[in-house]
């Protein structure tokens, strides 16, 4: 594709206004001249300040005559500006931007008036991203800061452009000024139960630094869809990460005494005790989304080396309102679980490493068994999203209200169900056993690899044979898969040697194609979106039963539940490869093998 204009030397700059694209665009055959002309009249009153003229032709909805049905939007827009600039697109990706370095390069008030934004940097370059590809006097005064390292020019999406550079100049500019004032900004105290997270401002506002830098972290997490935050102190800094998807991103690293400072508004924001920074803590906070849901926040500090690291469990407002086929449970699966679950009275076990979903498929449960005539209670610790339907109890350690004596409490309640957060020792295993005797369906968790292995476990407990036959319905193993983005997945064909690990011990025959990532914006360039459960699930039948003794045989039980119609975690795994969901390799990420 031509250049609209030829560009012969630095002294023909041009800059990009709504008239001379709109031709360009006419000229080229993207754009009919009628729209052209109606998108000129637009009254001046209702377009924003220091508005790209591609975000006032995207708003417009115009049809590109190019592709009939398909609108003129600004991912569109800003890929034909790549194409006439000969620069490259640069998608903006936060996670991968040093906030630090890039914040170094220039001044906001020079990337402002220049509207271009750095967006890498090493030690031989400095990526520039810019919404006007045809400016370039500025480079010439950039360069004589950059200590001999060259300019690489890229453009970028204009809307994400001016968000990013306000973010991130908002940010560093709080960071620093919070470093220089230290710890006294960090304790302005607030305790609403609700914490309402403020806009961030331009850099030149006046603002309370460290709670700016606490807003920008929580909303730039809910924005990025994390499900954790770790907050981390180092010998000199702090750093702070994310867990998106199941993976950690390094997101930003902190001076240490603005990381001391952090931690501490949260400790106060959680009601912890903010003086107290030898012992473990745990807390919480209501706050909510930029799309105005209320979240919940479980905080936990934890003392180390180089002072309090902090990790905030972020929790789904929308996770009750889930059902069991977004949650990935299908199929004869569903219908086994379903079957343990909606029992009158036994124990049904759903078991996991920390982090597989465990939580979530004990509420969705629950959610469904709560019904007006039932009477639904939990012993929790801590109680991790509060649910009105349910009658919830949090373990209370220093004033002996543990799980056993919550369910001895419980138990005086006249419950239908009762579920418990964990069944970490005898005597929890031995009051859940007498509730479920006595006429109670319980739902609770434990620590196993896999199914099978949760009846040793509980014959490692202490709890006897003949007791977990008369109690236990079934056990769910669980793990989380991450999804593969439906925007961007690519099929190629199937790596067989890697089906065939997926599948060990078992033959089965690989499917004629799989899907594997590519990264696109909707994914953030991850070419992952979301997770999805896979489930291994053993109701105790009769069968079963038989085989549970002081010394039972865990290999002689998973084969007689396999020959069944259980599948394991690997091959439920292998189901969702085939259905093009996920990878070969993010299941054995996650899944151990039967041998295991």
């Amino acid at each position: 594709m031509a250049d609209p204009k030829p560009f012969q030397s630095p002294s023909e700059e041009r800059l990009i206004d709504l008239r001379g694209i709109l031709g360009d665009l006419v000229e080229q055959g993207l754009v009919g001249q009628r729209d052209a002309e109606d998108i000129l009249i637009t009254p001046q009153s209702t377009r924003q300040v220091h508005q790209h003229p591609f975000e006032i032709i995207a708003e417009r909805d115009v049809v590109n005559r190019k592709l009939e049905g398909q609108a003129l939007d600004l991912e569109t827009l800003t890929q034909w500006l790549c194409d006439i600039s000969r620069q490259d697109y640069w998608r903006i990706n936060p996670l991968e931007i040093n906030v630090n370095k890039i914040t170094e390069v220039m001044s906001y008030a020079f990337a402002q008036r220049h509207n271009i934004l750095a967006v890498k940097v090493s030690d031989e370059e400095v990526v520039i991203a810019s919404a006007q590809p045809f400016m370039f006097q500025w480079e010439n005064m950039l360069t004589q800061t950059l200590r001999g390292r060259r300019i690489r020019r890229v453009v970028a999406n204009p809307a994400e452009l001016s968000r990013y550079m306000l973010e991130f100049y908002s940010i560093a500019r709080s960071v620093s000024k919070a470093g220089e004032e230290g710890l006294e900004s960090a304790v302005i105290a607030n305790f609403e139960q609700l914490l309402e997270l403020g806009e961030l401002k331009d850099s030149d506002a006046n603002d309370a630094h460290i709670v700016s830098v606490v807003d920008w972290l929580l909303q730039f997490a809910f924005d990025q869809r994390a499900s954790d935050i770790h907050i981390e102190p180092r010998r000199d800094k702090g750093m702070v990460r994310f867990r998106i998807d199941g993976i950690l991103h390094h997101v930003y690293e902190l001076p240490g005494v603005v990381n001391a400072a952090v931690v501490s508004r949260l400790k106060i924001l959680a009601r912890m005790d903010v003086a107290e920074k030898r012992r473990p803590q745990d807390g919480r906070v209501k706050t909510k989304s930029p799309g105005g849901d209320e979240v919940e926040l479980r905080i936990s500090t934890l003392p180390t080396a180089f002072g309090e690291k902090m990790v905030l469990r972020i929790f789904d407002p929308d996770v009750l309102l889930r059902s069991f086929a977004e949650l990935g449970l299908t199929g004869d699966d569903y219908r086994r679980w379903k079957s343990m679950s909606g029992e009158a009275h036994g124990i049904v076990l759903v078991t996991g490493p920390t982090g597989s979903g465990k939580t979530t498929t004990l509420y969705s449960t629950l959610k469904q068994l709560a019904t007006d005539d039932v009477n639904v209670c939990t012993i929790e610790d801590p109680i991790e999203m509060v649910e009105p339907r349910f009658n919830q109890m949090q373990v209370q350690h220093k004033i002996d209200v543990g799980f056993a004596s919550g369910i001895r409490a419980l138990m005086r309640q006249d419950p239908d169900i009762i579920m418990i957060g964990e069944i970490r020792d005898l005597e929890t295993a031995e009051m859940a056993i007498q509730a479920a005797l006595t006429g109670h369906l319980v739902i609770s968790t434990l620590h196993t690899n896999d199914a099978p292995t949760a009846i040793s476990r509980l014959l490692d407990l202490g709890v006897a044979a003949h007791m977990i036959k008369a109690t236990v319905l079934g056990v769910a193993a669980q793990r989380l898969v991450r999804t593969l983005c439906t925007s961007c997945k690519s099929a190629k064909d199937v790596d067989v040697e890697a089906w065939n690990l997926l599948m060990k011990p078992f033959k089965a025959k690989p499917p004629t194609q799989v899907f594997e990532p590519v990264g696109c914006l909707e994914c953030r360039n991850t070419g992952f979106q979301g997770r999805m459960g896979i489930y291994e699930i053993l109701p105790l039948d009769d069968d079963i039963k038989s085989l549970i003794t002081s010394e039972t045989d865990i290999d002689a039980v998973r084969k007689h539940a396999m020959r069944n119609g259980m599948r394991t975690l690997r091959l439920s795994g292998a189901q969702r490869v085939g259905a093009g969901v996920t990878t070969i390799s993010e299941v054995l990420r996650v899944a151990p093998s039967v041998d295991n």
